[in-house]
């Protein structure tokens, strides 16, 4: 089964990221905060075009659903607040 923990690290492996949280108990549906300069100067879609790319075969073979929300590190100092 698929493990949110593992796909935190399959993301940290292939992308650099400032933070990382995914959550998920039933092993198909998850939810992801992704922090990243990589970001910068990328719409939404080409963001999580990158987190796509990191998963790789994973996201077509073993994750159902992946909804996730991602930041640059500027963008993340502001939203953070409402994650603590």
């Amino acid at each position: 089964m698929v493990t949110a923990e593992s796909i935190e690290q399959t993301i940290q492996s292939a992308l650099p990221c400032e933070w990382v949280r995914v959550e998920g108990d039933d092993g198909h549906h998850f939810h992801a905060v992704i922090v990243s300069a990589q970001f910068q100067g990328k719409s939404m879609i080409q963001q999580h075009q990158l987190v796509y790319r990191a998963l790789g075969d994973r996201m077509r073979e073993e994750i159902h659903a992946l909804s996730m929300k991602t930041y640059t590190p500027e963008q993340w100092q502001v939203a953070e607040k409402s994650f603590t």
